[in-house]
């Protein structure tokens, strides 16, 4: 009997990273998710969906305690209770003060040690096209990066693999994938605001509404605006 393979994904339980467990889920992976307590603002919020996604899967779930290192990563939008979280699109330049420095190189070198401790075939994230201009660790050349330090950091041991399938597409494309594959984003969270419901107008939501609008289906958020 063939084993089945393993996927362990940076997991947010936001629209990029439910459509990524699908993806794995449809290309026969058992799933081992990782979600990341970092001390952001939206935090509540998106763990719990991330929880509610990895039920719907019936997937291996861990919340990993950073709050820490977000106590101290100030001038975020995200971390820091001083700045507010931004209205707009992501190609504006006011979406840089939702940068959170080198948080998915360490979010991602985290996932990456579990894999190959626990021999895990791949690592995957929910990284895509429409991050690069605001997000440096979401870019091709980061990726390229983490590659090498991976093969580095584990020279002699188990090294999974690192794939990122999104990471030249648009959050339109995604959207559309998801529908195909049937994901259960009526469960994601996206908004970093963290309300009882997504805010409509950070720069998450905007992203999230253009997406489906532009792909030609329902979006099933409910937007306090």
């Amino acid at each position: 009997m063939t084993k089945q393979p393993v996927a362990v994904l940076c997991f947010s339980g936001g629209m990029d990273s439910t459509t990524l467990a699908a993806l794995y889920v449809d290309k026969g992976y058992r799933l081992g998710l990782l979600s990341f307590d970092y001390g952001q603002r939206h935090g509540p919020r998106e763990i719990a969906a991330a929880r509610d996604v990895a039920e719907y899967y019936e997937a291996d779930h861990v919340v990993l305690d950073l709050s820490a290192i977000g106590d101290l990563m100030v001038g975020s939008a995200l971390t820091d209770p001083e700045v507010e979280v931004p209205d707009g699109h992501y190609a504006e330049e006011s979406m840089r003060i939702t940068v959170v420095p080198n948080r998915n190189a360490i979010m991602a070198n985290i996932a990456i040690g579990i894999a190959s401790s626990n021999g895990a075939d791949v690592v995957a994230l929910g990284i895509h096209a429409g991050d690069h201009a605001v997000y440096p660790d979401c870019r091709p050349e980061f990726v390229k990066a983490l590659r090498q330090c991976a093969t580095h950091a584990l020279k002699g041991f188990h090294t999974p693999a690192l794939e990122t399938p999104f990471i030249n597409i648009s959050k339109t494309k995604i959207a559309g994938l998801a529908s195909t594959l049937g994901a259960p984003l009526h469960l994601s969270w996206s908004c970093y605001k963290g309300g009882l419901l997504h805010c409509g107008t950070c720069g998450t939501c905007t992203e999230r509404k253009e997406a489906f609008k532009d792909a030609g289906l329902t979006d099933p958020t409910e937007y306090a605006v």
